[in-house]
């Protein structure tokens, strides 16, 4: 089996200003609410993923894209050209592993970025939990920035795709496929770019963010993009992002 591949893009920063579009194999543009809470995250060597507005100057995303907060840089797409939004600091969830990661070992593969002041254009979306159990069958939704194809040569503007659970749902990790193609040709999922964007769970007719993007493979466990999208779900470390958000004075 090929190793699942960080859900992660380089590209260079000329290349912000020409957005195009995101997770592989999908036609469907986000909800307005969703699509204003999507930011795209650079960090270091112009490591690209995604980042959810969760309160206004707090965004959440991937630990491993968030190695080292110096660099770390949020685009502001409301500037032409794009602005690049230095945050005031970005942590790591504690239980992260960058170790555990490196062998494709599920962890808590979350960050927090906390904003210098709330990005224009965009507002915060609920965050949540999945309920539980998950069971394989189970509908979410993810959202992302990534590149529509594994060359990760377009970047930037928010798509979403509709993905079933399969395998074997815990609390450390949960597995997605499009219910079309069921991980034996290509079909809809994350892809390079697609790191740390939300995945969401209708809970009473609202959208609430239940996990975060990880990593993805291509059909058949091959590598790159249309076949598993691999989730870390909130189950266990929603406690974690409500108290450090409020630590920040964050209204969550």
């Amino acid at each position: 089996m090929t190793p699942p591949r960080l859900a992660s893009a380089f590209i260079l920063l000329s290349a912000l200003a020409c957005p195009a579009h995101a997770v592989t194999g999908s036609r469907s543009a986000p909800s307005g609410a969703v699509a204003h809470s999507l930011v795209t995250v650079i960090g270091p060597n112009g490591v690209v993923c995604t980042g959810t507005v969760i309160a206004p100057t707090v965004v959440l995303t991937a630990a491993h894209c968030v190695s080292s907060s110096n660099s770390l840089r949020v685009v502001d797409y409301s500037s032409k050209p794009p602005r690049l939004i230095t945050p005031r600091k970005a942590l790591t969830h504690p239980r992260y592993s960058a170790q555990a990661m490196a062998a494709h070992r599920a962890t808590a593969d979350l960050a927090l970025v906390q904003l210098p002041a709330p990005m224009p254009g965009k507002s915060p979306v609920a965050l949540g939990a999945p309920r539980l159990p998950v069971e394989p069958g189970a509908m979410f939704t993810i959202a992302g920035i990534g590149s529509s194809t594994p060359s990760g040569n377009d970047v930037g503007t928010a798509r979403a795709a509709s993905l079933t659970v399969t395998g074997k749902p815990g609390t450390l990790q949960v597995r997605l496929t499009d219910p079309q193609t069921q991980n034996k040709r290509p079909g809809m999922g994350g892809c390079t770019g697609d790191s740390g964007a939300p995945m969401f769970e209708d809970q009473n007719g609202r959208s609430i963010v239940a996990g975060v993007v990880s990593w993805s493979t291509g059909p058949n466990f091959t590598n790159g993009c249309g076949g598993i999208t691999g989730v870390t779900p909130l189950t266990l470390y929603r406690d974690w992002v409500v108290q450090t958000a409020r630590s920040w004075g964050a209204p969550l």
